[in-house]
């Protein structure tokens, strides 16, 4: 049931006969502001001809290039028969490749394209757009002190939240990593200028902005 806090006016919620001011809530700001920022994205991110999926799924693999399906299904908290039909998708559009895993014939570990690598840059820039519009009105010093306090956050949460049982990468990546876009330094080195214009292709990773 929903109702206005009226000594505040600041939207609340009723629970268990308590009044919980959600504009107060960490764990509602946070889940908020990620909804969000994903809407703006995939708003400035229109012109990449990519669904927000689509970017999240090839910023995973660029992190974590060799990984396998059942580990990537992980990462990205979704089921694999989800992501084994998307996989198939960008396979044939170009995008990602499967290869066998040289120790388990049975296994294929997923790796980008040549063609997948330019776009990686473009997505950084849309998700750098997005996150200067999300902190607009913020000073740089609070902007900084912000992005310090949830990084604290992050590693306290990271000790506490168990690892799943295995990656899946096939390459000895530990359990604990959390992957992200992958550094402007080695965005610049995969794309060139000459491929600038390539068609957009899935890529990934909402959030990532530095």
């Amino acid at each position: 049931m929903h109702t206005i806090c009226l000594a505040y006016y600041q939207p609340c919620v009723l629970f268990r006969g308590a009044i919980l001011d959600l504009e107060r809530s960490f764990g509602f700001l946070v889940n908020d502001v990620a909804r969000l920022f994903g809407r703006r994205f995939d708003h400035n991110g229109r012109r990449l001809g990519l669904t927000r999926a689509q970017c999240r799924t090839l910023g995973y693999i660029a992190r974590n290039e060799g990984i396998n399906q059942a580990g990537l299904a992980d990462l990205l908290e979704i089921r694999p028969m989800t992501l084994v039909r998307q996989i198939d998708r960008m396979e044939e559009a170009g995008w990602i490749e499967r290869r066998p895993h040289p120790a388990d014939r049975r296994a294929r570990r997923l790796f980008l394209t040549a063609k997948a690598r330019p776009i990686l840059g473009r997505i950084l820039d849309v998700a750098n757009e997005t996150r200067d519009e999300a902190l607009a009105r913020l000073k740089p010093a609070e902007a900084g002190q912000l992005i310090d306090l949830l990084k604290r956050v992050h590693a306290t949460l990271s000790e506490r939240v168990p690892p799943a049982d295995k990656l899946g990468d096939g390459t000895g990546t530990p359990a604990g990593r959390t992957p992200i876009l992958p550094s402007p330094r080695r965005v610049a080195a995969a794309a060139s200028p000459d491929d600038a214009d390539a068609t957009p292709a899935p890529v990934a990773a909402v959030g990532a902005g530095r």
